[in-house]
């Protein structure tokens, strides 16, 4: 909303300072100073009420150390992030923007879904919540919409780079190679599936290539592999954030991180020198996202200060499955999907560690007629809190491990 009242201040009456609405750096650091104020003011006022209406979480007794301590620890915390999120993008975001746009959409979606299950369990006193169906469900059906916009809507473009300033111009009155300092790109905007793939040096890969067999025309038809990779992306990351929400801290720092990262990597999408220096595609309009992730992470921080060692709220599934799925959507609009394996490392290791554990307990027990356990205890935190190490001890290295991966996405964008 400010972004267009200042935009017309500027224009129409040249007011001053006016202009500065129009940098998305000045837009971005709006966003994560509103972010964190609405986390630390609307926070403090929603544990209240929370504990007011006794909406306290229902811990299981897992034999873990410090659990029974977290008993009826006020849960559905995830609205202070969302709200966090939702009203700095609102004011400082661009919001005819198809990517605000669709972030927006994702972000209240997956909210939704995750506050549903949070008060079944809270309010209806059922302790499976939500129906793992439903939830998978809502999750595909955010995927679809997420994957057919991108694929169809005609914003949704990259722009072929025609010239770079890394080669000479020649001045025909004085024989001098002068550097040109700004990359040139095409005039035209083009339809394209194609995704940056780490650690190779041509490092573009087009979704349709995957069906050049079926002949001319085959471009057409890539949405058949686009939107189910997007889909199952979406559905993954989503659940990864949520397996790790297990203790205080782990899933709101892990998350800050990437989202970082995410703003980093959105910032040199957009930017038509930077893409050209990294040898990465252009992405029109997608710099944007800059403002709505640093808003998220300035949302994930504000909550740090209440969900810290020992938390004061839990966020709940309302926050979690949003979290995974806005770094999801992210990471596919700016074409970087393919680098969430390392940049959501944590999340990715959290999930395998529970699909690894039940596979080889059903094995074991099908094999042997007794199950066997691969780790104590899964999620793999868990693990290690059965091992008898403290729990604020296993969130400062798992941040420490999510930096060290946030580190080395950012640097696949030159190690090729």
């Amino acid at each position: 909303m400010f972004y267009y009242l200042f935009d017309y201040l500027h224009t129409q009456y040249d007011l001053p300072g006016a202009g500065v609405f129009r940098y998305i750096s000045f837009r971005a650091a709006m966003a994560v100073i509103t972010s964190l104020i609405i986390s630390l003011l609307f926070g403090k006022q929603l544990i209240a009420f929370l504990r007011r209406k006794q909406v306290g979480e229902t811990i299981r007794d897992l034999g873990l150390q410090g659990q029974a301590q977290k008993q009826g620890t006020p849960t559905m915390g995830g609205l202070i992030i969302l709200a966090a999120i939702v009203i700095p993008t609102l004011l400082f975001a661009k919001l005819h923007n198809i990517y605000i746009i669709l972030m927006l959409i994702s972000t209240v979606w997956l909210g939704l879904i995750g506050f549903l299950d949070d008060y079944i369990k809270v309010f209806k006193k059922n302790k499976e919540g939500l129906q793992g169906r439903f939830k998978i469900i809502g999750q595909v059906g955010i995927g679809l919409i997420v994957g057919i916009t991108l694929f169809f809507h005609s914003d949704v473009v990259v722009k072929e780079k025609i010239y770079s300033p890394h080669k000479y111009d020649i001045e025909e009155d004085n024989g001098k190679g002068v550097m040109n300092s700004v990359p040139i790109y095409s005039k035209e905007t083009e339809k394209s599936m194609k995704t940056t793939i780490p650690f190779v040096k041509n490092n573009e890969f087009d979704y349709a290539n995957l069906l050049s067999w079926l002949g001319d025309g085959y471009r057409k038809w890539a949405w058949l592999i686009f939107i189910p990779v997007v889909i199952f992306i979406v559905t993954a990351v989503s659940n990864g954030a949520n397996i790790t929400d297990g203790i205080d801290g782990l899933a709101t720092g892990s998350s800050a991180i990437i989202g970082a990262t995410l703003v980093a990597l959105a910032y040199v999408s957009g930017n038509t020198i930077f893409a050209d220096y990294l040898d990465i595609m252009y992405i029109p309009n997608s710099g944007e996202l800059v403002v709505f992730m640093s808003a998220f992470v300035g949302a994930c921080v504000g909550f740090m200060w209440y969900n810290a060692y020992p938390a004061q709220v839990f966020m709940g599934d309302t926050g979690s499955l949003a979290l995974g799925g806005i770094i999801a959507v992210c990471a596919i609009s700016i074409r970087k999907e393919l680098l969430i394996p390392v940049m959501c490392g944590v999340f990715l290791i959290e999930n395998l560690s529970v699909m690894m554990q039940v596979a080889y307990f059903k094995y074991t027990k099908k094999k042997y007629g007794e199950g066997r356990r691969i780790f104590k205890m899964s999620p793999l935190h868990h693990h290690y809190q059965k091992l008898g190490m403290h729990e604020a001890k296993i969130v400062s290295r798992f941040w420490i491990i999510g930096v060290m991966l946030a580190i080395l996405t950012v640097v696949t964008l030159k190690l090729r």
